[in-house]
C-alpha cells in the first residue's frame, strides 16, 4: 500500500514475469500431460497466437523448458519437444528413484497431518478414476499425488529437484497399460501407508521399487518399438 493510501500499479517487469510463468506453466503441463508429444515442433508464433501473448513470454518460456531438459532448442531446427534416448532416460530413473525414496523417508519421518491428508485425498481420486476407466485423467492425478508426496517431505530443495525429474520422466506413468496404472496406484496406496504407519524403511523401500518398477516397463516398451521400427524398415 502506498503512503496515499492507494495500491500501486504493478511494474511492467513484474506483469511480464507473471505472463512468462503462466506461459511456461501451460506448455509445461501439455508435455507432462502428453498433449505435445517428444518431437513436436514448438513453433513461437503459434503458441503466442493460442495463449494471446506476444513472441517473447513464449521464448522465455521455451528457453527455461530448454534448461529443465523439456524442450530441445536449435538455431536450425528451431525448438521441439525433447525426446529423451532411452540411455540418458534410465540415468533420470535412476535418479529419480534414488530421491523419491530419501523424500519418502523423510515424509514418514514428518508425518505432517496435514499435507498427508492431502495425498490420501489424491489417492483416492486415481483409484476412484482407475475403477471408471477415466485413464486419461490419471496422468495428472499421478502428477499431484508425487508432488503432493515431494511436499510431504519437508524438504524445498529436494522437492525442486524431484519436480525436475517427473518432468523429464513423466511418460513413465502414462496412462496407455491399465495393468501398469492398477500397480502404479496399488504401490502408491502402499507408499502412502507405511509414510503413515511411520516405518521410514519401508516407505523409501517402496518409492524405490515404484520409480524402478514404472521405468523398466516403460524402456522395455521403448526397445520393443524399436525393434518393430527396425523390423519394418528392413522390410521396406
Amino acid at each position: 500500500m502506498a503512503k496515499d493510501g492507494k495500491t500501486p500499479a504493478k511494474r511492467l517487469g513484474e506483469q511480464h514475469n507473471s505472463l512468462h510463468n503462466l506461459v511456461y506453466d501451460e506448455i509445461r503441463s501439455a508435455i507432462v500431460n502428453g498433449r505435445l508429444k517428444p518431437g513436436e515442433r514448438l513453433i513461437e508464433e503459434r503458441l503466442a497466437e493460442e495463449y494471446g501473448v506476444s513472441r517473447n513470454p513464449v521464448r522465455e518460456a521455451l528457453r527455461a523448458l530448454s534448461a529443465e531438459g523439456l524442450v530441445d532448442v536449435s538455431s536450425r531446427r528451431g525448438a521441439h519437444v525433447a525426446h529423451v534416448a532411452p540411455e540418458k532416460l534410465q540415468e533420470v530413473i535412476e535418479m529419480r528413484a534414488l530421491l523419491e525414496s530419501h523424500n519418502a523417508r523423510l515424509a514418514a519421518r514428518h508425518k505432517n497431518p496435514v499435507v498427508l491428508k492431502s495425498v490420501e485425498a489424491i489417492l483416492a481420486k486415481g483409484q476412484a478414476a482407475l475403477s471408471a476407466g477415466r485413464m486419461r485423467s490419471l496422468r495428472d492425478l499421478n502428477e499431484q499425488f508425487h508432488k503432493a508426496l515431494a511436499q510431504a517431505g519437508n524438504n524445498e530443495l529436494l522437492s525442486e529437484m524431484l519436480g525436475a525429474l517427473r518432468a523429464r520422466s513423466a511418460l513413465l506413468f502414462a496412462p496407455d497399460n491399465p495393468k501398469r496404472q492398477a500397480l502404479n496406484w496399488d504401490e502408491h496406496a502402499g507408499i502412502l501407508q507405511a509414510i503413515l504407519d511411520g516405518d521410514e524403511d519401508m516407505a523409501a523401500k517402496r518409492a524405490m521399487a515404484h520409480v524402478i518398477g514404472a521405468g523398466e516397463a516403460h524402456l522395455k516398451t521403448l526397445r520393443q518399438a524399436d525393434t518393430q521400427t527396425a523390423s519394418s524398415d528392413q522390410l521396406a
